[in-house]
């Protein structure tokens, strides 16, 4: 990790209207202020989807006030790592940062019944992302 002792992770999808906010919100609440987080989209939704909102408040975790963000080249530099989530080459890739690929499905669209698997799938993920990032 660089001299910042406290990692900067970025998740990225298309729309950050699913995915990259859950994983996020997952973070966020499970690092206690370890780890800074953000969350980005190639093309922006105009809000986060609504089966999602309700997965995670289901989890424990509001998430209805977050809105999706434009994926900037800024935000990929302040980052020391940086997840995609299916938005292939539109993620911009600069030298000395770690980049993980997670392959999840896309709840766009999908019911909640859909959706829940898909965010155990994310919490997962994310403890063993968390518990990477702070081992001492």
């Amino acid at each position: 990790m660089p001299e910042n002792p406290k990692p900067t992770v970025l998740f990225v999808c298309v729309h950050n209207a699913g995915r990259s906010q859950m994983a996020a919100a997952f973070l966020t609440h499970l690092a206690h202020g370890r780890v800074e987080v953000r969350s980005a989209g190639s093309t922006p939704a105009g809000t986060v989807n609504t089966a999602v909102v309700e997965a995670m408040n289901e989890a424990g975790i509001d998430i209805s006030a977050e809105t999706p963000r434009v994926l900037t080249v800024e935000a990929v530099q302040a980052s020391d790592v940086v997840i995609t989530m299916g938005c292939g080459d539109t993620c911009p890739v600069f030298p000395g940062k770690q980049y993980l690929d997670w392959t999840l499905d896309d709840p766009a669209g999908q019911a909640i019944e859909v959706v829940r698997p898909i965010r155990n799938e994310i919490e997962r993920r994310v403890r063993v992302l968390l518990a990477e990032l702070t081992a001492s």
